[in-house]
């Protein structure tokens, strides 16, 4: 009986051990895994992210704080550029105003060419005597047009080359001071009333309408308007001298 109770246990277990022996066999690598995990996390300390992506993590925050550092520099440099920029400007501002003033400088010049021509060239004084060939209408003409344009009055002399006052009125207009006068003030036309000329003759008689008999010189001094501003041969000649002469210029001077 005992021999019989025993087989079938020790049949038992040899059908059993083996299939034990299996999950034993797989728990040894499980246990295995967990003591060195263990050890890892003894040595290196407990750690809040898993295994393997600290190191990713850390990258990705070096990597994104390096981000925002090159971008401030980015966004500096042009908040920078403004201030190299408003250099130029100011050196731009600052050259039209030198500019400025160079071209005020030159704005000065053109008086000294406003001073030249403010004095004009004194007017022609003819020689002693009367031309009896002369066309003194269009004479008188061109001495008024002259008038006209720059301001002087037109001096006639009625005479004669046989009037001995007529000479001594040509040493006077010769003279340096006298010339002088006459160029600046007048435009001096002679005409010859001593021959047989009807022309000259009327000329006398329109700028001297008094009539009678004329004692020669007979000096008018006429606007360039045209209008006698004064007739000798009413008014009475002046002293046949330099001082007479110039007097009378003087006075009857535009």
């Amino acid at each position: 009986m005992s021999s019989r109770l025993l087989r079938p246990v020790r049949a038992d277990r040899r059908t059993t051990a083996p299939r034990s022996a299996a999950p034993l066999g797989t728990r040894l690598p499980l246990v295995a895994v967990a003591v060195v995990a263990a050890g890892l996390t003894a040595a290196c300390g407990p750690s809040s992210q898993p295994v393997g992506s600290a190191a990713p993590a850390k990258a990705g925050q070096s990597s994104e704080a390096a981000l925002p550092s090159a971008s401030e520099s980015a966004s500096v440099s042009p908040e920078a550029s403004p201030s190299a920029s408003a250099s130029p400007s100011g050196s731009a501002s600052a050259s039209p105003s030198r500019a400025a003033t160079a071209s005020a400088a030159p704005s000065r010049t053109p008086s000294k060419p406003a001073r030249t021509s403010a004095a004009p060239e004194p007017a022609r004084v003819p020689g002693p005597g009367y031309d009896s060939s002369a066309d003194a209408q269009k004479q008188i003409e061109a001495a008024l047009r002259a008038a006209k344009a720059d301001g002087r009055a037109v001096l006639l002399d009625f005479g004669a080359n046989w009037c001995g006052n007529c000479k001594a009125v040509d040493k006077v207009f010769a003279q340096p001071q006298t010339t002088a006068i006459l160029g600046a003030s007048y435009h001096l036309v002679k005409v010859d009333i001593g021959g047989n000329s009807s022309a000259n003759s009327a000329l006398l008689r329109k700028y001297s309408p008094s009539g009678g008999t004329y004692t020669m010189p007979v000096l008018v001094v006429v606007s360039p308007t045209g209008t006698v501003r004064t007739d000798t041969h009413v008014t009475g000649n002046p002293s046949l001298t330099a001082d007479g002469i110039n007097a009378f210029l003087r006075k009857w001077a535009s």
